[in-house]
């Protein structure tokens, strides 16, 4: 086989391009086309929106379609699909169920939430007690629990859903990793209402769900490995988003130190120049991150950069309160809504102040992170666990 160079693959574009014109063409069919054209995820296998091409030349497409106008896939609407569902369903899945949901997937029409945690496993994840029994004869699995803070639930055609098909094994082995269709009787989902009023986040109760065994991803009783993918394809989309330099949560202070001189003060200065700093050396680190997944080399920088970037949010949007003095504690609207995403810069102070205290938390929380990196980049000597090889049904609840 021919290598996939740059050239060839601006060439490709440019058929998409005359075939299927962004100005005339409906926008899902554009999208459509461009994953059938394997220009979706080029380092994708091909017949799956790729052409087996280096993960570097992705860019090449992208900016070339973005100076055609060409329309995206709103990818901060469904990047628990893009960052989370689809590499662990291709690293996982059956060649029949690439087929069936990547599409789809990268499209947008068929958005993905993830349905992990729960009210008694949150930060210890394999603790979870939501349990799936299979029914050999009919070949399915009938799922019953809980999980809880589960973003985009309310919207989501789709779930990752990890659930305990074995007891009596300790609590990393007993897990088996399933899809969910979010549309199936028994799935109930209930909003949770957050500190900023809206409800992102959400709660559902699974009772007597009945999935069928080829949604089964993976092996029975590996599902722990396949949600091992999962997370750390979560973390490295949290912390490796693309943004510009002053990009991101700094922009708006550093606009409101031009904008407004009146707020300037000596102390709150050498904080922002911190922070400038700080958030820059973040984003140079998340460009490094992008540079070795596109050569095929993910370091630990995924961790490290979710780390970071829920703790650089916290301080630069408590910078900024502080900035705007009696102006920062006013909030536009506490009406309880359902947003379909996260949208930090194009709101006021409060509403990111508020928001921001939530990313220590979700996507795994500080706490558990620094264990990782202490762990397994740093070496350092695990700490005493005694539930390791107990049974999870022998484990005090």
């Amino acid at each position: 086989m021919t290598a996939i160079t740059a050239d060839r693959l601006l060439a490709r574009v440019r058929d998409l391009l005359a075939a299927h014109p962004p100005a005339t063409t409906p926008r899902d069919d554009f999208l459509r086309a461009r994953f059938d054209a394997g220009l979706a995820w080029v380092h994708y296998p091909e017949g799956l929106g790729g052409l087996g091409a280096p993960r570097s030349l992705q860019a090449v497409v992208d900016a070339e379609l973005d100076a055609a106008g060409a329309p995206d896939n709103d990818p901060r609407r469904i990047g628990i699909g893009l960052g989370m569902a689809a590499p662990t369903i291709l690293a996982y899945g059956t060649e029949e169920q690439k087929r069936r949901f990547l599409r789809p997937l990268w499209v947008g029409e068929e958005v993905w939430c993830q349905l992990f945690s729960e009210p008694g496993a949150g930060s210890d994840l394999a603790a979870l007690a939501t349990r799936a029994v299979l029914d050999e004869a009919a070949g399915e699995w009938t799922v019953d629990g809980q999980k809880v803070w589960t973003s985009s639930a309310h919207n989501a055609r789709w779930g990752i859903l990890v659930a305990r098909t074995d007891p009596a094994l300790p609590k990393h082995r007993g897990i088996t990793y399933f899809l969910c269709d979010m549309h199936d009787p028994g799935v109930e989902v209930r909003p949770l209402r957050q500190i900023t009023g809206e409800a992102e986040f959400n709660e559902v109760f699974l009772t007597g769900v009945r999935i069928p065994d080829t949604h089964r991803l993976g092996a029975v009783g590996e599902g722990w490995a396949v949600a091992r993918t999962t997370l750390m394809n979560e973390r490295v989309s949290i912390g490796g988003m693309r943004i510009p330099r002053e990009g991101g949560m700094i922009a708006p202070v550093a606009a409101a130190w031009r904008e407004r001189p009146e707020l300037r003060t000596h102390a709150l200065h050498q904080r922002l120049l911190d922070l400038w700093v700080e958030a820059e050396v973040a984003r140079l680190t998340g460009e490094r991150l992008r540079q070795q997944l596109a050569a095929g080399q993910p370091g630990p920088e995924g961790s490290g950069m979710k780390l970071t970037f829920a703790r650089l949010n916290q301080e630069i949007s408590g910078l900024e309160v502080e900035l705007l003095g009696e102006e920062g504690l006013l909030y536009e609207d506490w009406t309880m809504r359902r947003p379909e995403l996260v949208d930090f810069t194009g709101r006021d102070a409060g509403y990111r102040y508020l928001r921001a205290k939530g990313n220590s938390i979700e996507g795994g929380t500080s706490e558990i992170l620094l264990n990782i990196v202490a762990e397994r980049v740093l070496g350092l000597p695990p700490e005493p666990r005694d539930d390791k090889d107990l049974a999870w049904k022998d484990l005090s609840r």
